[in-house]
């Protein structure tokens, strides 16, 4: 794929995103774009190497190694190579509804296992993807594809999130008729509101999207809680099948003395009011704002790293993100070999933005809070936190434990907690009367995704756990699928 000897001829290249110091003042995107031969030269890196890890998509140690939705990318490498980039724009809808999305906010384990990257810098995968569908959009080729013929089956997705979206498009795309329901105020789920701005914009990428997918039929109704707003019964009775796609929303607390004191917010609250406010361009306040304040932030991954993103451009004081992992290294372990995700040290864009305005990485490992203090209103005002050793239990866990002596008290008006979710929130599924697993997701089979009452299937977060975005489409395509079997007794779909 590629030029026979490009990897060895040219190296790993991306472009240079805007200047940290100036993207915080504003809430557009970070990247800029790279030249049309700079990226057929990157497309040229691509080698002939047999087998091609990258679109495996499989897991591996817990973590996705490959293209969760198997894009066919030694393929689009190679057209890009040659210049052909509708052919490649084609190839990649063959596997992914929505490239602009994932070429801009997945974290790429595609490029973990690409087998260039076993001894050199793999090939710039990701940013050769986004850079083939912004072409697409740019040149006028994506446009409504309304199916032929209409079955007259009638389907249901609660939640417009990832996994909703690729579900939808699908099942639209066999000539379903689709209805999805989004309780928030306009569709996208955490494409919308669990994604900043500066990463993922709204107007331009995410409803540019769905206002293609309205116009090849789909109908989303927004401000809609079912459950709430529409019985359960109703939309049973009314649709030949339904697809919860309603993700993993419900927060991990952090019940340690002083939760309840005022400017302690659970990260999502956070995102999603900023989000309204950038979308509404309103400055009332009617969101939570790190404008001169200390903020604390506590826990690591992307919803972290968006919270130092936010927090920064709201023009922050101070900033320190507590992690209670220890630092990863700067390259592999033994333990984590190739194709395995890397898990090494990584300046994300929200770390960069706060080592350029502060001095360094705000990030401060192997450490938990203890206590929140508050002053004499209730209002937080600082955290108590101590270092952290992990060592296994008597039955072989490993325990975070306290080292004393390293106590400190980290000035704080604002507490973000950043710390993961714990499952999908459960008065719909109550409602709905689905059977759970262990962990309180929607129990029903990858690859099947069919639920314990018939007809009513589940994928994305709220089946499989908290997990990327690529996974949500790569669930949603396959819910679509054996959706599209259950109503026509078999189907044409991937």
């Amino acid at each position: 794929m590629g030029k026979p000897t490009g990897f060895i001829e040219f190296l790993r290249e991306l472009p240079s995103d805007r200047s940290p110091l100036d993207r915080i003042q504003d809430w557009n995107e970070i990247h800029q774009h790279m030249p049309e031969d700079k990226l057929r030269t990157q497309g040229a890196r691509c080698m002939d190497c047999g087998i091609p890890f990258c679109h495996s998509g499989t897991l591996i140690s817990g973590m996705a190694s490959g293209c969760p939705v198997n894009n066919l990318i030694p393929e689009f490498n190679d057209l890009v190579y040659r210049g052909l980039w509708h052919e490649a724009l084609d190839r990649l809808h063959k596997t992914n509804n929505f490239p602009e999305f994932t070429g801009r906010v997945c974290p790429a384990p595609c490029e973990g296992s690409c087998v260039l990257g076993i001894n050199n810098p793999p090939v710039t995968i990701k940013n050769i993807e986004c850079s083939i569908v912004d072409k697409g959009w740019s040149e006028g080729w994506i446009k409504p594809e309304p199916p032929t013929k209409r079955t007259g089956k009638k389907v249901a997705i609660i939640g417009s999130g990832p996994a909703g979206l690729s579900a939808a498009a699908q099942l639209n795309k066999s000539g379903h008729w689709v209805t999805v329901y989004e309780r928030a105020d306009r569709p996208g789920g955490l494409l919308m509101y669990g994604i900043p701005n500066m990463k993922l914009e709204k107007e331009e990428v995410v409803l540019r999207r769905i206002k293609v997918l309205e116009d090849e039929g789909i109908t989303f109704i927004c401000n809609a809680e079912v459950g709430k707003d529409l019985p359960v019964e109703t939309l049973l009775k009314d649709f030949d099948s339904v697809v919860l796609c309603v993700g993993a929303t419900k927060p991990r607390d952090l019940p340690i003395a002083g939760r309840e004191l005022k400017g302690i917010h659970f990260a999502m609250d956070f995102l999603t009011a900023n989000t309204k406010a950038v979308l509404n361009q309103s400055s009332n306040g009617n969101f939570i704002s790190a404008q001169d304040k200390d903020v604390v932030i506590i826990g690591g991954g992307d919803t972290g790293t968006d919270c130092v993103g936010t927090s920064l451009r709201h023009g922050c004081k101070s900033l320190v993100q507590l992690e209670i992992l220890p630092q990863p290294p700067q390259e592999r372990s033994p333990d984590n070999p190739w194709p395995e995700w890397p898990k090494v040290y990584r300046l994300d864009y929200g770390q960069e933005e706060a080592a350029a305005k502060f001095g360094d990485d705000p990030r401060g490992y192997l450490t938990t809070a203890t206590h929140f203090e508050g002053d004499e209103n209730g209002q937080v005002k600082a955290v108590h936190t101590v270092e952290v050793q992990w060592e296994k239990n008597e039955k072989g866990q490993f325990i975070a434990q306290h080292i004393p002596g390293t106590e400190k008290v980290l000035s704080a008006q604002l507490v973000l907690l950043a710390m993961g979710f714990l499952g999908p929130e459960q008065p719909l599924l109550d409602a709905l009367g689905v059977d759970r697993d262990a962990r309180s997701n929607v129990k029903a089979d990858h690859e099947k995704y069919v639920t314990s009452i018939p007809g009513v299937f589940a994928a994305g977060d709220c089946r499989r756990g908290q997990s990327l975005v690529v996974w949500a489409f790569n669930e949603g395509r396959g819910a679509a699928r054996e959706c599209d079997r259950y109503l026509m007794g078999s189907t044409d779909l991937p």
